[in-house]
């Protein structure tokens, strides 16, 4: 498999992974194709796609915080089962980000997250791809050391609609094992930052910021 990173929409395995995530994603989790041309040039997100025999067989979307110190996994896709990609992304994926950690200088704390709750999102399909299912993605994300944000979380759509967005975790993967709870402005930093581009933003979500606000750190609970 190639680990190929995309720059650009006109890049023709752009095509198949927003296709891709259309298939897997509900559509309040999905950015509009055209609306992709400025973050993909954008040096500090990092949009890569597993390539098996010329057809896109995996994505992943990540980014790095220099001033925090701290990673964000946009998301991750698995478009077929049994052919390893979940792990090869996973490597591959550090791998990268720790040659950008070094680039700028600085030392990782962790990487945020959203998981859906099966629980509460039982219904979605994700493709029919098994290895998507929450149940599995739970499990896997518990393995490489995420642990649940102890917070009722909620985030802006992105159909960029105002609409407020529930049925998922915020998580954190400690890089010091010991850590067992985040800094609450850490956390409010971070999704003040990473959902500045939607300008729109659901009541909830301002009311569950306000809240942070009010609190000293996060404990970080098992998945």
């Amino acid at each position: 498999m190639i680990y190929h990173r995309i720059t650009d929409i006109g890049d023709p395995y752009f095509k198949q992974m927003h296709e891709l995530m259309q298939t897997v994603f509900p559509p309040e989790e999905v950015l509009a194709f055209e609306d992709w041309a400025g973050p993909l040039q954008d040096p500090g997100i990092r949009v890569f796609v597993a390539v098996r025999d010329g057809q896109v067989a995996g994505a992943t979307e990540y980014r790095y915080y220099e001033d925090m110190q701290v990673a964000m996994t946009d998301f991750t896709i698995i478009g077929r089962d049994g052919l390893g990609i979940g792990p090869f992304l996973a490597k591959e994926r550090m791998k990268d980000l720790q040659a950008v950690v070094a680039a700028a200088g600085g030392r990782l704390q962790g990487m945020f997250a959203e998981i859906y709750n099966p629980y509460l999102v039982d219904a979605l399909e994700f493709g029919g791809v098994k290895s998507m299912n929450p149940y599995v993605r739970r499990e896997v994300l518990a393995h490489l050391g995420y642990l649940k944000l102890d917070v009722d979380y909620v985030h802006p759509s992105w159909q960029q609609d105002g609409e407020a967005v529930q049925g998922l975790d915020l998580c954190f993967m400690p890089i010091r094992a010991e850590m067992s709870a985040v800094p609450a402005a850490l956390v409010v930093k971070f999704l003040e930052t990473y959902y500045a581009v939607l300008p729109d933003k659901p009541k909830l979500w301002h009311e569950m910021v306000e809240g942070l606000k009010q609190r000293e750190s996060v404990p970080l609970l098992a998945i």
